[in-house]
């Protein structure tokens, strides 16, 4: 059994307490927290790190804590050698990035918690990119997500490296009720002022991104969510694939996933798989747990971390890919700000 120290108590550090609980493979052993707001904990509850660490045993350390507190409890938990797992982002800023990298980088215990290319629909959608089926991937548009999310989607589609990116950005304004919050139901009927960002990505070598993300669109219902990656002999949109199979020969399919529990589906509400035509693309390693796709994507890290902890598994999201991830959106945001094209930089992590 793989146990780990969480750091942190809000909402975030509930999920990640409720997806442990159930897996059964990997067991939160403490929490720590100076403010306690999760009720009853399933485990000892502490004030601070070296507290916990006096007294209990953990093979690792996670974080789920407000972006200035991260990179000092990631430092603290790699000084006393713990593999940790840092919810993202691992900085606020470039700054902080870099100066976080310089205390941590070189001791290859730091993991970043980025979950989206492990949800079944994004881990499908990469599946298909990967085996060739529209040729090379050269953009990637996504507007479901923000900031380092979205970097990462494009990056993982696209298979990029951590090369410089050069971004333009803009920002619109616009009214948009938001039925939908944190929290659930607003009951909030009135429009609001809600901003929109929009950016281009370069990534050099005929890649590119476009990001599309307007404010609480990871929630708001009243906005789609969209994703499309073009390649050299096809393209993906959403849950549908074009493609030529011969010659004058233009094939539509879809991705389906299996949902049971509809209708007179009497196995119970889960996702089996998805697949287009007659192959899988993805199958839920969960079955029976009826989980939502975030804490399939969730419950997916916990045990890969598990695994890199015991050198049992690769690395599942490495710090130098965050600090890249959070690089790239800062410079949206950069350029969003002062209408100008931003390039980011080569750093210690790239």
């Amino acid at each position: 059994m793989t146990t780990f120290a969480i750091v942190g108590g809000g909402w975030r550090a509930g999920m990640y307490l409720d997806v442990a609980r159930q897996l059964g493979t990997v067991r939160c052993a403490a929490v720590v927290t100076p403010r306690p707001r999760l009720g009853p904990s399933p485990a000892p509850v502490f004030t601070s790190l070296d507290a916990c660490l006096r007294e209990v045993a953990v093979d690792f350390v996670l974080t789920a804590t407000p972006r200035p507190v991260t990179p000092g409890v990631v430092v603290e938990a790699v000084d006393r050698g713990l593999p940790v797992l840092a919810e993202t982002p691992p900085a606020a800023d470039l700054e902080g990035l870099r100066a976080l990298w310089s205390a941590v980088g070189a001791s290859g215990l730091v993991q970043v918690a980025e979950q989206y290319l492990l949800m079944p629909s994004h881990a499908a959608r990469a599946a298909l990119v990967a085996s060739g089926l529209i040729g090379t991937p050269t953009q990637v548009q996504v507007s479901s997500t923000q900031e380092y999310h979205a970097v990462s989607l494009v990056r993982g589609l696209l298979g990029a490296g951590r090369t410089p990116v050069a971004v333009r950005a803009t920002r619109f304004t616009a009214p948009l009720v938001s039925p939908l919050g944190r929290g659930g139901w607003t009951d909030d009927e009135v429009a609001h002022p809600t901003t929109t960002t929009i950016a281009t990505l370069d990534l050099g070598e005929g890649r590119s991104g476009v990001y599309d993300f307007t404010e609480q669109q990871t929630r708001n219902q009243l906005r789609f969510r969209r994703l499309t990656v073009r390649g050299s002999a096809g393209e993906l949109h959403d849950d549908e694939v074009v493609r030529m199979t011969g010659p004058r020969t233009l094939v539509r399919s879809p991705l389906v996933r299996r949902q049971t529990g509809h209708d007179l589906d009497l196995i119970g509400y889960d996702t089996e798989h998805i697949s287009v035509g007659d192959e899988v693309l993805y199958r839920n390693p969960y079955v029976g747990r009826r989980w939502m796709d975030e804490e399939i994507a969730m419950a997916t890290l916990l045990e890969r971390t598990a695994a890199w902890v015991h050198d049992e598994g690769p690395a599942p999201y490495p710090l130098a890919e965050g600090a890249h991830d959070q690089q790239v959106a800062l410079a949206i945001a950069e350029a969003a700000e002062t209408d100008a094209t931003v390039t980011t930089t080569l750093e210690a992590w790239s």
